[in-house]
């Protein structure tokens, strides 16, 4: 089993040849039928390095199957190009958005993605070039290792000619587009919104106080412009986050953001807490930054395991009561957050102050 072009390398084996179906996931439950028989299944290169191997692995029992791992493209365009793998960021995207290299476009930057076809070269370049990064030099690599194997460089901003499959591509970033930084608490104007966002300070603040470990999950109730989880998710590829949003214009604003920094797994879900959160899977740690109620805290408490982080925000009075008491009934630490920033007074400068945040920051 396999691709028509991995089938049409083989000499005449006198065995049954059946093509792999598209979409790939159709190929498992034909792969299921064989079961009993001796079947070779053809994927290039090293399939545990984005390739079919851990897919299929999940399908079938460790007795059931061996692996012979070939040369990744990764390995073989490092070879041909001189450039330390350790030192370049390497993903797949042939089946994944373009958006998926925001986080790591910058002036210097090595990159090698494998693409899904000839065509998808033109709409890497354009990506890049909408980036402010249209003067990156892509060296696009055809049928590596193989007798039809052919490497060209160009521009983004001025690619030209047409591709053949399979294709990864080389990119040495260039550019003046603008650079994601490492840290949490990324600026505001980066992300779409109405005015509905945690600030950039408070963010970091947040962010901080939401400690996000490896694999872990987050509730984002009040999502807003979905700014805390998008950077929540940022922090670690384990990491999962669901935003919940009352308002489906912002639920929609929060789902093109995700989209926009490659954090697409964002699970999006419009409707009012608590009574959307049922059947969600459990966090082990909750974000309230709109929303926030006694009955809310009431169901969090009697429906989420021990030992859940909390981390709640308020800025009107009436939050801040709710806080209060829960502070004083539940403990935890309680934070008041007091930013000012400097702004015209007549011919001079003066301090205008943001409203106060109160954090409350707690472990069921």
């Amino acid at each position: 089993m396999g691709p028509p072009r991995h089938l049409g390398l083989l000499p005449d084996l006198g065995a049954e040849l059946v093509e792999w179906p598209v979409p790939f996931s159709d190929g498992i439950a034909l792969l299921k039928t064989y079961a009993g028989r001796r079947v070779v299944v053809l994927a290039s290169g090293d399939p545990f390095w984005f390739g079919a191997g851990a897919v299929l692995a999940r399908h079938f029992a460790p007795q059931e199957w061996r692996v012979y791992p070939g040369v990744s493209s990764f390995a073989l365009a490092a070879a041909r190009l001189g450039w330390s793998l350790e030192k370049t960021f390497c993903t797949g995207l042939h089946a994944a958005p373009y958006a998926r290299l925001k986080s790591h476009l910058h002036s210097g930057a090595r990159m090698l993605v494998t693409l899904r076809d000839g065509e998808a070269v033109g709409e890497l370049a354009t990506y890049l070039t909408k980036q402010g990064f249209g003067e990156s030099n892509l060296t696009i690599c055809e049928a590596l290792g193989g007798p039809r194997e052919r490497l060209s460089t160009q521009r983004a901003n001025a690619l030209q000619g047409a591709f053949g499959h399979p294709v990864l591509a080389a990119i040495e970033v260039a550019g003046q587009g603008t650079v994601i930084p490492l840290a949490t608490g990324r600026a505001d104007d980066i992300f779409a919104s109405d005015g509905q966002i945690t600030k950039r300070p408070v963010r970091a603040l947040t962010l901080s106080a939401l400690a996000p470990r490896p694999g872990e999950r987050l509730w984002d109730i009040g999502g807003g412009s979905g700014s805390i989880g998008i950077e929540w998710l940022m922090c670690h590829p384990t990491l999962q986050a669901v935003a919940v949003e009352p308002r489906a214009d912002r639920a929609d604003r929060i789902a093109q953001n995700a989209a926009s920094f490659g954090v697409d797994h964002l699970q999006v879900v419009t409707g009012k807490a608590p009574d959307v959160l049922d059947g969600l899977p459990l966090p082990d740690v909750v974000f309230i930054g709109g929303g926030l109620s006694e009955a809310l805290l009431e169901w969090l408490w009697a429906n989420l395991p021990a030992g859940t982080r909390l981390v709640a925000n308020a800025v009107t009075l009436e939050s801040e009561a709710v806080l209060a008491v829960a502070h004083a009934a539940r403990g935890g630490d309680l934070l008041r957050i007091e930013l000012a920033q400097s702004a015209p007074l007549g011919p001079r400068r003066g301090w205008k102050s943001a409203y106060p945040v109160v954090q409350w920051s707690v472990t069921l």
